[in-house]
Formats: structure tokens, sequence, C-alpha cells
């Protein structure tokens, strides 16, 4: 059972810095990459609002309005939120906030949720242009990459850790021809061939550490800002679902989440388990 901060010696509770430690000791610590908008701010809100737990939001510009705006989402009683830098794009990044999270006396992650990533254009591979193909593959699958090599240390220091990336049916091979519902046939050469590859990692994630339960979420067409502009491109007027639903339904598949139950697997946010 965890002691309580007036439990603790007088001469260790006057130490500078010990109740942020105190707090990351007794707290559920849940990262989440481009969480200042859509869908990575809906989980962050979701999470913020449970007791005891520490949020990382790892945003491309904490000093941005949508960033200094977080500070004032309500919080859970004894939870607390911590917004570093981190830019998909930038190579560094991920580890510099890492190291600037042990600074302040982060032990462990317990979970970590993959979701800043960039749609953008939407070609059929035949117009595909290199400089469009790595402008997704650079923050969607190099971004995921870095992102979990700099928290994994720190998760698996954790009792039960998660990685959880934020995928898509876009990225799926099988399902184009066993559900036409979910490969509808658009172009979307530059995101799809993204989703495709950081599905492959983390499979591997999950095969190759024993302790860690890796795994992927579609979260559904959702109304962000960049789902609504896919939904415009194709003549759509917006996407089809509520980002409250989608991030309560991720929400909850991380909760239950086991290696067994959902290690190296894609699940819908709602309909249960996909193929690849």
């Amino acid at each position: 059972m965890y002691q309580t901060f007036n439990s603790y010696p007088s001469a260790l509770r006057s130490h500078k810095g010990f109740e942020s430690l105190l707090t990351a000791m007794t707290s559920t610590i849940v990262l989440i990459s481009g969480a200042n908008r859509g869908i990575g701010k809906g989980l962050l809100e979701l999470y913020l609002a449970k007791p005891n737990h520490t949020v990382i939001a790892a945003n491309r510009d904490p000093e941005n309005a949508a960033s200094k705006a977080l500070a004032s989402l309500p919080t859970g009683s004894g939870s607390r939120l911590i917004v570093v830098k981190v830019d998909a794009s930038i190579d560094t990044d991920a580890l510099a906030a890492v190291n600037t999270l042990t600074s302040q006396g982060i032990d462990h992650i317990d979970i970590v949720i993959a979701n800043a990533g960039v749609s953008y254009i939407w070609p059929k591979v035949s117009d595909l242009k290199i400089e469009d193909l790595q402008g997704h593959l650079v923050p969607n699958v190099f971004g995921v990459v870095w992102l979990y090599q700099a928290t994994l240390p720190l998760l698996l220091e954790a009792e039960q850790p998660k990685f959880a990336t934020i995928g898509s049916i876009a990225g799926c091979l099988e399902a184009q021809t066993l559900f036409a519902w979910t490969q509808p046939p658009i172009p979307n050469a530059a995101y799809g061939t993204s989703k495709a590859a950081v599905h492959w990692l983390t499979k591997r994630m999950d095969a190759e550490e024993e302790k860690l339960t890796a795994f992927v979420i579609n979260p559904g067409f959702a109304k962000t800002e960049l789902g609504n502009a896919g939904a415009q491109f194709f003549g759509m007027q917006e996407a089809i679902v509520e980002v409250e639903d989608s991030c309560r339904g991720v929400v909850e598949l991380i909760d239950v989440a086991t290696k067994k139950s959902h290690g190296g697997k894609l699940f819908d946010f709602k309909d249960g388990l996909l193929p690849w």
C-alpha cells in the first residue's frame, strides 16, 4: 500500500522535488503524442479526468496557444499534466523529452499512445510524389520508432507497460479483400503506406518485448481536423465518428488490454479485432 505524503518524515517531505517524485511513484503515468488537438486532445482529457494519473502531453510546440490551453483542463483527484516538446519529424525530440521527464522524477511510464501523425494529400500511386510519401513516412513511421525507442526503458520499469499505436484501416492489406467497407476504393497512397508500415512495426514491438503489450487501434473516421479534411477532399461534408466516441473506445481498449488478448493485434475502437 502506498504511503500518504504526510506519513513521510518532515525532512524528506521538505526536500526539493520530493512531492513530484512521490506523485510519479503513485500515479499511473500516460504519455500521449500529438495531444493538443483532435484524438490526442480527446484522449488527454479522458486520462486527466481519471484520479491519480500523471498525463504527459508530447506536443510539437508546447508554447503555442493550443498547448498552453491544456493547463486549464479539469483534472481528477491527484492527477496532473506535464507538457513536453516532441516533434514527430525531429529525430532527437523524443529522447530529449524523456531526459527532461526523468530529471523531473518520472521513473517509469505505464502507457504510451503514439498518436501524432499527418495526412494531407490523397494521391493514387501513379501520382504519388516521393516528397509527399516522405512527408508522411517521417512523422507517421519514423516518429513512432523514435518515440518507442526513447520511452521503452521507462515502459519496462512499469508493472504492465502498454504501447498503443493509433493506426488506421487505411493501412490494412487483408481488409481490402475481406471487407469492402473497410477499404474504400479511394486513393490514399501516402497515408495508407505509412500506416501499413507502423502496423508492422507495432506487431514486432510486441513480439520482441515479453513484458510489453503493444497493439494498434483504429480510431475510426473521426471528425478531427485531419479527418474532416480527408472527408471534404472526397466530397463529404465531414467525417463520420464523433471524437468523443472514438476516444472513449480507445481508452476502454487500453484499459482492458493484456498481452494475451491484445498484444500484436489490430483493434477497431468499437468493432473489435480487425484483420491486418
